[in-house]
């Protein structure tokens, strides 16, 4: 299927003009519309340069050419744009919401966050999604005015409920949050600013939502391989590479094992684009939304891969999970990665004289809930070389992570 260069704006995309407006009403800009301004605020934030020293899948000194969290967020930010261009969305929107996607990772990636969330089990765990939030919302401090980006409402929906409805229309969690209950700082904010937890998000958080899985799975692929978990042999026993790897066998007869790879790589993000782009316009001919409020009132997605597709996406992380997410040599290096952040928070509890000043300012007299939130916001916004650095400085020994 060939997708046009750039389709004419569908009436559901997000308009700029007609946004619900920032918490904190500003002046408008000369030059920018409000989602560009909010895209800019990101990327100068100082959560996003954090990006480039946070593990994605390998620890920043297994090698320059593993993804960090920033090149996986940039990976995300090319497929969103490609995709709402084709399908007459605001690019900016989709651009801003990958942007903004993944910057309450704390550090380690995963493993972080499973030792965060157990230090927090008492008061409520801990969910990358409502950090992000937070850090746009409250943890930043740059502006005279405000604290946070203070960015529009599009922006902030889309970042909390980018993966569909956190609670049915009478407030009951819903999905991944039906067990545990939406996370505490997502429903304290919605107590200033209601996000509408309850409904769908825009098409262009949609958008941007399915263009981390695509980037995740091409790059998981790329990254794997390069570390050499699994060679493109294996990966031959997943229907939809193995299709992928025979078109590229006879349109290329003979290419080395290196260019292939990267092949396979370029071609499934483009089969996985114009799936979305095909189902997701079949879906829209069905729906027939007039608007984004539309999109936000359905029943179900209008951005999704088709039934063949998220056979294929499941089979992918199928194959990743024995081979990579949870190989010895990965899991072993996570492992040692989660007592790094246990041990910085157990250390901060029994000491919050040792945090830094800002940060352990008011803490005096203020309940143990308060007071590990705070050790987590700080322990969430480290790198990973600074987590460490910390950790050697505080305890005896520090393990390597190799």
């Amino acid at each position: 299927m060939a997708i046009a260069a750039a389709c004419e704006r569908v009436a559901y995309a997000a308009d700029p003009a007609r946004s619900r407006g920032r918490l904190r009403p500003e002046p408008p800009s000369m030059s920018r519309n409000d989602f560009r301004r909010d895209c800019d605020r990101i990327i100068h934030s100082s959560a996003f340069r954090r990006l480039a020293h946070k593990t994605q899948v390998f620890v920043f000194h297994e090698g320059d050419h593993f993804r960090t969290r920033l090149t996986h967020t940039l990976e995300v930010v090319q497929i969103a744009r490609s995709i709402a261009r084709a399908l007459g969305l605001d690019e900016d929107l989709s651009e801003g919401l990958a942007l903004a996607h993944d910057l309450g990772h704390p550090p380690f990636g995963h493993a972080g966050e499973r030792a965060l969330d157990a230090c927090l089990a008492d008061c409520g765990g801990f969910d990358h999604n409502a950090q992000a939030l937070k850090i746009v919302t409250s943890l930043e401090r740059r502006y005279p005015d405000f604290d946070g980006l203070n960015l529009t409402w599009e922006t902030l929906e889309g970042l909390v409920k980018h993966n569909g409805p956190l609670t049915d229309r009478d407030g009951t969690p819903a999905g991944r949050y039906r067990k545990h209950g939406v996370p505490e700082p997502i429903l304290d904010y919605c107590r200033i600013q209601d996000l509408e937890l309850w409904s769908f998000a825009s098409a262009e958080a949609q958008v941007a939502a399915i263009s981390d899985d695509i980037a995740y799975n091409a790059h998981d692929i790329d990254d794997g391989l390069r570390a050499e978990l699994f060679t493109l042999a294996d990966l031959a026993a997943v229907p939809i590479v193995e299709t992928i790897i025979a078109g590229i066998d006879r349109d290329v007869p003979g290419l080395d094992d290196a260019r292939r790879a990267h092949e396979v790589v370029r071609r499934l993000i483009t089969v996985a684009i114009e799936d979305v782009v095909a189902e997701t316009r079949a879906r829209a001919a069905t729906l027939a939304p007039r608007s984004a409020e539309d999109v936000r009132r359905a029943d179900r997605p209008l951005v999704a891969f088709s039934a063949g597709m998220e056979q294929g996406d499941a089979a992918i992380k199928g194959f990743l999970y024995p081979r990579m997410y949870r190989h010895a040599r990965v899991m072993r290096i996570m492992s040692d990665a989660e007592a790094v952040v246990r041990d910085l928070f157990a250390h901060f509890s029994r000491k919050p004289a040792d945090l830094p000043p800002d940060w352990r300012e008011g803490l005096d007299g203020r309940d143990l809930g308060v007071r590990a939130r705070r050790i987590a916001d700080y322990i969430a916004g480290m790198t990973d070389r600074f987590a460490l650095v910390e950790h050697a400085r505080l305890f005896p020994a520090t393990p390597e992570l190799r």
